[in-house]
């Protein structure tokens, strides 16, 4: 019964979410002709709309508009309990529910079981609408800054998005479709995503799309309304600030799972489900910033609306081309035309719709405040510019071998493509956002700015000096990547100068510090392109092998059993010039339900690097082979990502405390 109830409860919210629907389109319609709005007539000539302006009419849209929150509310609570119920049952291994036979087994430990629930299309769709109507909930509970008939309006654009995603999985994707017979036991979950990330990657990622989703609809609800302004902003940077944590740690996260896990010795392979996170994270960091200037100085009004549209578009594409199978073969659509259909219809639903009402009412949307070229709302635009423009090298690399596959021509488009587009472009975007904090708001003169910037100049030419003349022959772009990195790191913390550290705001020091990140991101990405060594071998045991400033030895190759797999595990013996050996396990294991073989490679972190080994399989002369990476400073790229992160959070701390204060002292007045 535990599906079946999964199933009603799934059942239940989608009627619940049409219902917020109607009630929002009824109730934001009725609001507005309450108003009194002029129009034009075909002749020229002014005319009233008709309006419920009688005491009766105010009633009744008050109570219309009065009953959306609460539905919202236990819409997102009955899409909660349906995932519950699916967790419960691949907890207890129930068989009999065709997601559970197809992604579990009962010998699976029991992170991985219920990780499992997510680590499916069927599940990890069931976990994006949950989020989203959790959110949506969240909306209705808290959001008490905009007027009433935008915050309506937003919750109504929540219940459209959720409806979609609920018929998506009703109609096309069940997660709880029965099995019978029941199999004995179940196919178990791919052996790659048996591993901890799966509980906590997936999650993350998913609450950064639906951030994104809510700062969406909060921009529909203002588009109708005609409400874009300051207070729209502030109510939706918050949920912009989240979402963009999220995904960064996110991205973070799963860049660092399939560094460890896959073997290969990459941290970013430019894969087109890499990309598919990527892209609303560079959206995110765009409307970010837009968001932040409109809530503050009225300005960039057009920008954070289009952003919003954009940002949105970028995670549909995201989740409904990794979950639907299209990236990795374009005969999906083939083997399941049902659910290609509705992803086609769905993705033209909501993007097409959103472009099509920001273009009916952009016009609506007046300029804001103006600033001179050289303002921080200047580099700020510069920056959204060459953050549009890499957004769109990664979009057009990741679906033009889908477009052209479908033509009938098969081709790969890789790490050289977009390390030679994007990599120039984001450099230039990482030395302006080292230079932006330092420009005045509004206006600011040119030679004060160069003023400001000595310090960082002279820091990114003196490493540029340096490394072009020590670095053994680096190629330009790293050796342009450690040299902007220097600058930039050393930019990020000049807010900081001559200032009371102490009444520094906590938004301020979560600039400064997700500024830093960027800059730490830079470098490491800059040295593990510039300096990692790597050698492929093929080593007897006793016999020493060495990569980068380490000795490596073999001692023995034995098995090992683990929960659900066995495995060949290799010993090996490391040293670094005269210091302490340490040892290190890479082990060659077999899981059987999948049957698959994977690589789980050892890694030994140090202050400079980490050393980073892979055991093959042996040849017939009694070696084996042995991967080995030396990859210095490769650490910098995640302390990076924990850093931007958690600068995320402090803004977001900070700003929403400094609103509670403005709002209590408001209430006192």
């Amino acid at each position: 019964m535990i599906a079946e109830a999964g199933l009603a409860a799934l059942w239940f919210a989608a009627a619940l979410a049409a219902l917020q629907l109607a009630l929002a389109a009824v109730g934001v319609r009725r609001a507005l002709l309450s108003n009194p709005v002029v129009t034009q007539t075909a002749e020229g000539k002014s005319r009233p709309e008709p309006r419920f302006v009688g005491p009766e009419d105010v009633a009744i849209t008050d109570q219309i508009m009065s009953a959306v929150r609460p539905v919202a509310v236990v819409q997102g609570l009955l899409a909660g309990l349906s995932l519950l119920l699916l967790i419960i049952a691949f907890v207890r291994s129930d068989m009999s529910v065709l997601l559970v036979a197809t992604n579990s087994h009962s010998d699976k430990p029991l992170l991985y079981k219920i990780a499992g629930a997510w680590g499916n299309h069927e599940g990890s769709m069931l976990l994006w609408v949950t989020i989203l109507g959790l959110a949506g909930g969240a909306v209705a509970i808290l959001e008490h800054r905009l007027q009433r008939a935008t915050l309506i309006a937003t919750l109504g654009a929540q219940a459209m998005i959720a409806l979609g995603f609920y018929a998506f999985l009703l109609f096309s994707s069940n997660p709880f479709a029965r099995l019978n017979p029941a199999p004995v036991d179940g196919n178990g979950l791919n052996p790659l995503l048996q591993d901890p990330g799966l509980a906590f990657h997936p999650p993350t990622l998913y609450i950064g799309y639906v951030g994104i989703s809510v700062a969406f609809s909060f921009a529909v609800g203002a588009l109708v309304t005609r409400d874009v302004g300051p207070a729209f902003a502030r109510a939706m940077r918050p949920w912009v600030l989240g979402a963009w944590i999220f995904l960064t740690l996110g991205i973070t996260a799963g860049s660092y799972w399939a560094y460890y896990e896959l073997g290969w010795g990459g941290w970013w392979f430019w894969d087109p489900v890499e990309n598919a996170s990527l892209m609303p994270w560079l959206a995110a960091t765009a409307l970010l910033h837009s968001v932040t200037v409109l809530a503050t100085r009225d300005g960039l009004r057009a920008w954070t609306v289009m952003l919003a549209v954009v940002a949105f578009s970028m995670s549909m594409i995201g989740t409904f081309l990794v979950r639907s199978g299209i990236l990795t073969s374009v005969h999906a659509f083939a083997v399941d035309p049902k659910r290609g259909a509705f992803i086609l219809v769905l993705l033209a639903l909501y993007i097409g719709g959103a472009l099509l009402l920001f273009a009916a009412r952009v016009g609506t949307v007046r300029q804001g405040n103006t600033f001179e070229p050289v303002s921080r709302e200047g580099a700020l635009v510069a920056n959204n510019l060459l953050l549009s423009v890499v957004l769109g090298i990664v979009l057009i690399g990741t679906l033009y071998p889908i477009v052209a596959a479908g033509m009938g021509v098969q081709l790969s488009v890789g790490p050289p493509f977009f390390d030679k587009t994007a990599g120039p472009i984001a450099l230039i975007l990482v030395a302006i956002m080292g230079a932006g904090p330092l420009l005045r708001w509004r206006r600011d003169e040119a030679n004060a700015v160069l003023g400001r910037m000595t310090v960082p100049v002279a820091a990114t030419g003196i490493t540029f000096a340096a490394f072009a003349a020590l670095g053994g022959g680096i190629g330009i772009l790293p050796l342009l990547g450690l040299s902007i990195a220097v600058g930039a790191g050393t930019a990020s913390i000049a807010p900081l100068w001559k200032r009371d550290l102490r009444r520094t705001p906590l938004f301020t020091w979560g600039m400064v510090i997700a500024h830093l990140g960027i800059a730490v991101s830079l470098a490491g990405m800059a040295s593990d392109s510039a300096f990692t060594k790597q050698t492929l071998i093929a080593a007897r045991i006793g016999e020493p092998q060495r990569v980068g400033p380490f000795i490596v030895t073999l001692d023995h190759i034995r098995p090992v059993i683990g929960p659900n797999w066995s495995a060949l595990e290799a010993t090996l013996t490391v040293q670094r010039g005269t210091g302490k050996p340490f040892t290190l396990r890479p082990q060659s294991r077999f899981f059987a339900s999948p049957p698959t073989v994977t690589s789980e490679s050892a890694i030994a972190t140090k202050v400079d690097g980490q050393l980073y080994t892979v055991l093959g399989q042996e040849d017939d002369q009694g070696r084996w082979q042995l991967r080995l990476w030396w990859k210095p400073f490769v650490t910098l790229i995640w302390l990076g990502g924990a850093l931007i992160a958690l600068g995320g959070v402090l803004s977001l701390f900070g700003r929403v405390r400094r609103e509670r204060r403005a709002a209590a002292r408001e209430m006192e007045a």
